[in-house]
């Protein structure tokens, strides 16, 4: 029997600690055949994600990135992904240079060949589709034929500077390999992987200091898949090597204490330790992980934050309240690494969720919905030769474009962010369902042995209407709780098979149904959506974002002199179509649109309020 990621999550979490445990809603072993057996819940993690097998995309833009980023990482060429692997064990090496960051001379060979196993990984277990499972295997397969007696991969110390950088990568792909495509050599292959690299790794984790200045090489990004593989493998080394790579007093500690270390510091590394203290605080329990999280999540979207979710400029953390964030609009093009950057903020939202017992509030949620529509949504689909989405830009007059070297970091990224997709949408309580995000979707689960599926349907933020069908046999008793946006500033409605419902549904909280359920209910929920404006920072009000419900929306094609203009926003607007709006300016009609749906047009995301 394949070993779920759930089950492997909690065997995880029992090899480090021993976890509190009680009954809940069960996961649904459709997928394995298996009776359902009771979950347990861990006081540290109160909601939890389904497994990638229970959440399929239907329709909706996030169905259709997703499916595009499926095929695209599912034609890549295996024999091009092995071939630097290859040539550094000295095997035959049949396929084309990779070319970019990826050659046997690039910044970081091979870097990213666990994180495209890990997104195939992930794809197939949502979808169920064997081809890309297949792939994983043949990945694999490849990646172990190059170890050799000494296990030493791809790292070299004379020629690969990102030791620790690309052993986590493939410590991921191993993890997902093994939970998510029933790769059973996978275990074994993280053992001899760490052995191979023992001699490379640095006895203690270091900072990294900037962008640019050394060292490079980022230990403190690995203590995450580091605890994974020790639940995995029941290897104390990979539990040893995550406590000693925590960035504790550089980072962890600071932020428990309500300091702010960010400022100055390398944006995306920064950002995606934050998981290393979440799953931290998942294995080990200390509390200062949790209040980390919370602190730096304050501090990401109060000061460091473009309206679409996005941070880092020049990849880089501002200083606050100087006005950095709107001094960048003319200084730079480069101004959030869009797919990393998106892996982080997504990851840090679910994690919070997940930890945060009966959550009063949206926030993480909110959050994470900005980022996942105005981000990693809006970036440039890839090209079938590595080249990739990298940075996004918020000045006036922007156009979408590639990196400038093939295969960089966000090749790896993009397909772990859009494979995740499923993992945002719904969560499981002790008494309940979440609905975190809205976009259609079907859920399968199971309360108590009694299969539920729920089904989502909507063209949600084009219109502000979701309908939720549930079919249950027999019928369940359990409480759905929907997710009541903070940007909501007009009442939400509901209805339950036609009939009104009288229930608190507050903006900024999630509205909690109680009842028992019977198949065929369906709930309406309207969510109306009104334009707001957002400054980018706390010194420049008037400089602003233009916002409706989730959604950042842009100026195609603007004049000119368009970034002296000072407009009436959002007085001013007209609909022409559903998501598509314009505004007078000098006798020209201004068109604004959302910023994911910005194709090869030019845009400009700031402007000034009259």
């Amino acid at each position: 029997m394949r070993l779920t990621r759930r089950a492997f999550l909690r065997i995880s979490a029992r090899t480090a600690a021993a976890l509190a445990a009680a009954p809940s809603i069960v996961s649904f072993a459709k997928q394995t055949g298996a009776a359902p057996e009771p979950a347990t819940t861990n006081s540290r993690e109160p909601l939890r994600q389904f497994d990638y097998s229970q959440v399929q995309l239907t329709t909706g833009p996030f169905a259709e990135q997703y499916n595009a980023l499926h095929a695209h990482y599912l034609a890549l060429d295996d024999d091009r992904l092995l071939k630097v692997y290859r040539q550094r064990a000295g095997l035959p090496a049949p396929g084309r240079d990779m070319g970019g960051w990826y050659d046997l001379n690039g910044f970081v060979p091979g870097h990213s060949l666990g994180q495209y196993i890990s997104g195939l990984a992930r794809f197939g277990a949502s979808t169920g589709n064997t081809a890309a499972h297949d792939k994983v295997h043949t990945l694999v397969e490849g990646f172990a034929a190059t170890l050799g007696p000494q296990n030493q991969s791809i790292l070299r110390p004379d020629t690969n500077l990102w030791i620790c950088y690309t052993l986590d990568k493939h410590l991921v792909g191993l993890v997902d390999a093994a939970t998510l495509s029933n790769v059973s050599s996978a275990p074994d292959l993280l053992n001899r992987v760490l052995s191979g690299a023992q001699a490379l790794l640095p006895a203690h984790g270091r900072d990294r200091i900037g962008k640019k200045d050394p060292p490079y090489d980022e230990t403190f990004v690995m203590p995450e898949n580091l605890f994974l593989a020790a639940g995995l493998t029941n290897n104390p080394q990979f539990t040893d090597l995550a406590h000693r790579y925590l960035l504790d007093r550089e980072l962890f500690d600071p932020l428990a204490r309500g300091d702010d270390p960010f400022p100055g510091q390398h944006a995306y590394s920064h950002a995606i330790a934050l998981s290393s203290a979440a799953r931290a605080y998942l294995v080990l329990g200390d509390p200062k992980y949790k209040s980390a999280l919370e602190h730096a999540f304050t501090l990401l979207t109060t000061t460091q934050q473009f309206a679409s979710g996005g941070w880092g400029p020049n990849e880089t953390f501002i200083t606050p309240h100087r006005g950095e964030l709107h001094a960048s609009l003319s200084t730079t093009v480069d101004h959030f690494e869009t797919p990393c950057g998106s892996y982080a903020a997504t990851k840090l939202a679910r994690y919070l969720v997940r930890i945060t017992a009966a959550p009063t509030s949206t926030q993480y949620a909110d959050n994470l919905e900005r980022v996942l529509f105005n981000a990693i949504l809006a970036v440039r689909p890839p090209d079938s030769d590595g080249d990739y989405p990298y940075y996004s830009t918020y000045s006036a007059d922007a156009t979408r474009v590639f990196y400038s070297k093939k295969w960089p970091c966000c090749s790896g990224t993009l397909a772990q962010t859009v494979a995740d997709y499923p993992l945002n949408i719904y969560l499981e309580s002790h008494d309940g369902l979440y609905v975190n995000l809205y976009t259609p979707s079907r859920l399968r689960f199971a309360y108590f042995g009694h299969p539920v599926e729920l089904e989502q349907e909507t063209s949600f933020p084009a219109s502000d209407t979701i309908a939720l069908t549930l079919h249950s046999a027999p019928a369940s008793a359990f409480t759905l709780y929907l997710r009541i946006p903070s940007w909501t500033t007009q009442s939400a409605s509901l209805t339950i098979n036609g009939k009104p419902l009288a229930i608190p549904a507050h903006p900024g909280a999630f509205a909690a149904i109680r009842r028992t359920w019977r198949s065929g209910d369906r709930i309406a929920l309207t969510l109306p959506q009104t334009f707001r404006t957002e400054p980018i920072d706390d010194q420049n009000p008037t400089t602003v974002a233009l916002m409706r419900g989730p959604l950042q929306y842009v100026a195609l094609n603007p004049p000119n002199d368009f970034g002296n203009a000072r407009l009436p926003l959002p007085s001013g607007l007209k609909q022409i179509a559903p998501q598509a709006f314009v505004e007078d300016y000098s006798g020209r009609q201004i068109v604004f649109v959302p910023l994911h749906q910005v194709g090869n047009q030019a845009y400009t995301s700031y402007f000034t309020t009259a």
